[in-house]
């Protein structure tokens, strides 16, 4: 219960079973460092060649990306992100028992990836293949529970401060909410109105997704349902860009996309030296960040996320009307 960490338990089953390769000694924590960043590289490594695989145009991006650089060792994300990526890899070639696992793995291991069930489950529908969505949604929530049980039995307390913490928390550095705050509006009840703005959010994501004349594959829709879980949460955390650049790469078609991309990136890193430098100040540093100067940086990052969102969003398969949602999806099978 006191040691319990604020991950799911495979990062800290990853933090675990690093710590026992790691030399013990006076410089035990600098070897644990550099364990932990040699297995990211390779990590990294993976998730590059995977995006190459399923974007092989512009594939590049990612490991010339300054802020994925800048965030790569802040924690331990990508070992939920390389699972995710795999999982969208099978789906999209329709071995969907793997995605499956792969995905319950990567909701195990960070939580983020289950909004991947919303795409997931309209691109079932309009293939007319609830059985199938079926079978992989018992596929990837019992990959989560059988992983999950033994902690929440044997060490319920621990288990739960996950959910406890991020069920509790106010708004957090990063996000609209605490940009919001900075600006001297207090709202209360940060989970209703975080809830709200992703509801709206991926209800437009939806109309848009069903609007589609093609169907489109996960590997270009899972970056919208994940930027707006990231911008309408209580935290957005600088590691976040460990999650959205390769589904970012993924979602691009078109050349044109790739100055939304740096126009993002630049943002991106922007923010990424504004909250230290506001941390700084927190921590009574004689430089630093003011609040106001940090909530103008929260809300250029968003606002950039959201831009790139609508540029890749606005292809050549333009929305159809809305009939398409009241005549189902006959002719999508």
């Amino acid at each position: 219960t006191t040691n319990a960490v604020e991950y799911p338990p495979l990062t800290g089953v990853v933090m675990w079973a690093t710590s026992i390769i790691t030399p013990h000694g006076v410089n035990s924590y600098k070897y644990y460092f550099l364990i932990n960043v040699l297995l990211i590289i390779f990590l990294f490594l993976g998730v590059a060649w995977w995006i190459s695989r399923m974007q092989p145009q512009f594939w590049y991006l990612l490991p010339l990306s300054p802020a994925v650089i800048a965030a790569l060792y802040i924690n331990w994300d990508l070992w939920a992100v390389i699972t995710a990526i795999g999982a969208i890899y099978f789906f999209d070639r329709k071995f969907y028992e793997r995605s499956a696992f792969l995905l319950g793995i990567s909701i195990a291991t960070k939580f983020f990836p289950i909004v991947f069930l919303i795409p997931i489950s309209i691109i079932f529908y309009r293939r007319l293949e609830l059985k199938k969505f079926l079978r992989y949604l018992l596929i990837s929530v019992g990959t989560w529970i059988i992983v999950n049980l033994p902690f929440a039995l044997t060490t319920p307390t621990g288990w739960w401060k996950f959910f406890k913490l991020n069920s509790e928390r106010g708004a957090d550095f990063g996000s609209l909410w605490y940009a919001v705050d900075l600006f001297g509006l207090h709202l209360k009840s940060i989970n209703t109105f975080s809830l709200l703005l992703f509801l709206i959010g991926i209800s437009a994501y939806a109309v848009y997704f069903f609007g589609l004349s093609e169907l489109p594959k996960l590997s270009t829709t899972a970056f919208a349902a994940v930027a707006i879980f990231t911008i309408s949460s209580k935290v957005y955390s600088p590691q976040y860009v460990l999650w959205l650049t390769p589904l970012a790469i993924l979602a691009m078609r078109e050349m044109k996309h790739r100055s939304a991309f740096w126009i993002w990136q630049a943002a991106e890193i922007l923010y990424h030296l504004a909250i230290w430098q506001y941390l700084a100040t927190l921590e009574g540093s004689h430089f630093g960040l003011p609040a106001n100067t940090y909530a103008i940086a929260i809300l250029v990052r968003i606002s950039a996320t959201i831009y790139f969102l609508v540029r890749v969003s606005t292809r050549s398969s333009a929305p159809q009307s809305l009939e398409f949602l009241i005549s189902g999806s006959e002719g999508y099978a």
